[in-house]
């Protein structure tokens, strides 16, 4: 692997500070509140910069999907990992903790139900989203539970990522009684 340039470092720094400027006005004002030339001051660079970084107002709402996924994708494997073999434990920890995480993240909120006027920019991050935590079920379970057949396993990982979304999006319950209920659901269909 080749190392990272000085160029590259702070290419990439700035990507994070444009990111992170779009994601607090988003939050502050809303996505369709937002303009380039807000995020280019909020980061302390010109309008073209953040032109120049990414092309439009749907590349920046692309980065800025993609980031905040990586993100809570990568809490949610965190919290799943720390309970090992224990079904019951992991996914319970797992699916309450995104499922209170998701309601307390206004952006996760609005990328899932489109609100806030940015599904029009992220045709493609459910599918990333859905991808990226079946991914991380499956990869949970390949570690701990070696024994289980992988068909089955993907299955029910991208099923129980389903209904959790589907939680997300829809909320029926308080979400620890849904996570008691999408947990039972995981067991059955991973515990012979």
């Amino acid at each position: 692997m080749l190392p990272v340039t000085y160029r590259e470092t702070n290419r990439a720094r700035l990507r994070e500070t444009l990111v992170t400027a779009a994601r607090d006005l988003t939050i502050g004002s809303g996505w369709e509140g937002v303009r380039m030339a807000d995020v280019a001051v909020a980061a302390g660079v010109s309008r073209q910069t953040v032109y120049n970084e990414f092309g439009d107002k749907a590349g920046l709402a692309e980065a800025l999907a993609a980031r905040e996924i990586g993100l809570f994708v990568g809490d949610v494997r965190a919290v799943l990992l720390r309970h090992g073999a224990d079904v019951r434990a992991a996914g319970h920890a797992a699916i309450r903790h995104t499922l209170v995480e998701a309601d307390a993240n206004p952006l996760i909120k609005a990328i899932l139900t489109g609100a806030d006027g940015l599904l029009p920019y992220l045709t493609t991050r459910l599918d990333l989203l859905l991808s990226a935590a079946t991914a991380v079920v499956v990869e949970w379970a390949g570690t701990h539970l070696p024994g289980h057949d992988p068909k089955v396993v993907a299955v029910a990982a991208e099923s129980i990522v389903r209904l959790v979304v589907s939680h997300i999006v829809q909320p029926s319950q308080p979400p620890e009684q849904a996570a008691e209920e999408l947990t039972d659901v995981l067991v059955r269909l991973l515990v012979p």
